[in-house]
């Protein structure tokens, strides 16, 4: 019992940077746009809370800087893509491996090393949080309390999102541009600018899934540390079609193949095996839901051709 509960607890835990990538990606959907550049940004709000945290001595200015850096990045896709007309989708892949290097290049100018920044800047953790009652529910309170703050951010964040797309004149006038650009344009919506709202607050919310990683799971950067998370939350908000509550449930399915990952190591002891299994794991998903996905379309389909049918009738 004890075994399943440390597992439960860990899948929560390491699916919370992955949440965050979710929906990031879903926001970004919702406005018609593919957010590709997750990966740049959580790996520069990763080092940049890092460094802050170490420098300031401050958590607050450490994720401050964090998302501000994430911000910048945002802004700058933004620009490129929308005033300068440069392709979103090579703009995107460009930028995250352009931060792959302009990271360690900062890890290397700042610490001498490239691997990661443990002996030189160990950033302020965002605490754990015990739930008062929750915490005193045995085995459920075990693995909801006790959680990193970034965890229940994150589910903080899924109401949030959903509130903002269906719930604000915000999220519609992103709904309305992500769905037809040019009809929006004639009922007097700026597309730009709702693509540039949508993408800032995406940023925001990726730099938290880079910030946990850093500031959460461990203390430090590592280099490389998001692993291609970005890509893993990107493909759980598509197959949850954009949806704020679906996105967090599929991003919480990666976490499990992430989480059976790393218990698999008590067993399994090749390492490149262990490195492709959660992706080898995300692609199998993938493949399922989309069959799923498609047979319940092809059913709907059918049904409303059934009922057409009897209408004509």
């Amino acid at each position: 019992m004890a075994t399943v509960q440390a597992f439960l607890f860990s899948t929560l835990r390491i699916s919370t940077s992955i949440i965050f990538v979710a929906l990031c990606s879903a926001v970004s959907q919702q406005a018609g746009l593919t957010n590709m550049a997750a990966e740049s940004m959580m790996l520069a709000s990763a080092l940049a809370c890092v460094i802050g945290s170490a420098v300031t001595h401050n958590l607050f200015l450490g994720l401050l800087i964090g998302a501000a850096c994430s911000v910048a990045i945002t802004l700058f896709i933004c620009f490129a893509a929308f005033v300068m007309k440069v392709d979103l989708y090579l703009m995107s892949i460009s930028m995250n491996t352009a931060l792959m290097g302009a990271t360690v290049y900062v890890l290397y100018a700042t610490t001498g090393q490239k691997a990661n920044t443990a002996n030189y800047f160990q950033s302020l953790q965002m605490p754990q949080i015990n739930i008062p009652l929750i915490k005193d529910i045995p085995f459920i309170g075990g693995i909801i309390s006790g959680q990193n703050g970034f965890t229940y951010l994150a589910w903080i964040m899924i109401f949030v999102v959903w509130f903002l797309i269906f719930r604000t004149k915000l999220g519609l006038r992103m709904r309305a541009v992500g769905k037809n650009p040019k009809a929006a344009e004639s009922v007097g919506i700026n597309p730009r600018k709702t693509y540039t709202i949508a993408f800032v607050f995406a940023g925001i919310i990726a730099s938290f899934g880079g910030m946990f990683l850093s500031m959460g799971y461990q203390n430090f950067f590592i280099r490389d540390m998001t692993g291609g998370k970005g890509f893993i939350g990107m493909a759980a908000a598509t197959i949850g079609g954009a949806s704020p509550l679906l996105s967090a449930i599929f991003a919480y399915v990666f976490g499990f193949a992430d989480a059976v990952t790393n218990y698999s190591k008590l067993i399994i002891t090749d390492a490149q095996f262990l490195a492709a299994m959660p992706y080898m794991i995300t692609v199998v998903l993938i493949f399922i839901m989309a069959i799923i996905k498609n047979r319940a379309e092809e059913a709907a389909n059918k049904k409303r051709k059934m009922l057409s049918l009897q209408e004509h009738k």
